[in-house]
């Protein structure tokens, strides 16, 4: 039956049969959820599980210390500091409080006849044939030694070195490019007496010809002569030229060879110096 008016179109009511087949992905999730929820469980237990066997043994082993286990073997019974074994008996080392003496000056053994007693002969002064010194080439020519100090100088040199007590003069020639320089090295007593010489004469040394080497400033030819000294020896040069001529003021090619022929004894009388004071220093205490 149906009434008047309008009518609104109704949705047709379906209705349906439940589906036999079963819903495998509820049962999957379901699943899965009570697989996470064991796992937790599990985790959990097992935390409390090993902080229980931890305490279990924690107090175990403060009741052992108190009252239980080994009484031999409780904490006061171990060894302390003084009670372990030390190694005292190795040697150790051992450190003299007293400085070692300073090392021995070599001024020292060349400045007093005292100390200075190594072999001098024209041969240790003048060793060689030839002299280099840098790129000039010097030939040797005689050598001469004397205890006649004054007989191996001119002018007012002589005087000197004997005043002062002279002991010997040592003498070498050394040619190059028409020059000859004679190298004279007088030896005194002390460091002072060598001073005084020089600086109390002209620093005339004889100059000394032969062995193939004509003779030199004689006569009217200027020629150079220069002294110093070190130690207790006084050392002189006389430079001229071969040919008789004179020496003239600047004149490198005279003044080379005889500021070289000084230098190059020097260092000789220095070496003498370092050589014994080596030897000293390296020598046995007492010997």
């Amino acid at each position: 039956m149906s009434f008047g008016g309008p009518q609104w179109p109704q949705e047709p009511h379906q209705h349906t049969q439940p589906s036999q087949t079963p819903d495998w992905a509820a049962l999957a999730e379901a699943s899965a959820a009570r697989a996470r929820r064991k796992k937790w469980l599990l985790i959990g237990g097992g935390a409390l599980a090993t902080a229980a066997i931890a305490a279990i043994v924690a107090t175990a082993v403060v009741s052992m210390n108190k009252d239980g286990g080994d009484p031999g073997k409780n904490a006061g019974d171990l060894p302390t500091a003084p009670d372990l074994p030390n190694e005292t008996g190795r040697p150790e080392p051992s450190f003299s409080s007293v400085a070692p003496p300073p090392p021995p000056n070599p001024k020292d053994f060349i400045s007093n006849e005292k100390k200075d007693t190594a072999l001098l002969s024209a041969d240790t002064l003048f060793p060689g044939k030839k002299l280099t010194m840098g790129d000039r080439v010097y030939a040797k020519g005689p050598t001469a030694r004397t205890g006649n100090c004054a007989s191996a100088t001119q002018g007012s040199l002589g005087a000197a070195l004997t005043a002062n007590g002279c002991d010997q003069v040592f003498r070498a020639t050394y040619t190059r490019d028409g020059v000859a320089v004679t190298i004279g090295v007088a030896v005194f007593p002390t460091e002072a007496q060598a001073q005084a010489a020089v600086k109390r004469s002209a620093r005339n040394i004889a100059p000394l010809s032969g062995s193939g080497v004509a003779g030199f400033c004689k006569g009217g030819p200027v020629c150079r002569f220069v002294g110093n000294s070190y130690g207790r020896y006084a050392y002189f040069t006389a430079t001229g030229y071969l040919n008789g001529k004179s020496v003239t003021k600047g004149d490198t090619r005279a003044f080379q060879p005889g500021d070289d022929l000084a230098e190059f004894t020097f260092r000789q009388i220095v070496a003498r110096g370092e050589m014994q004071a080596s030897a000293a220093a390296t020598a046995p205490a007492g010997g």
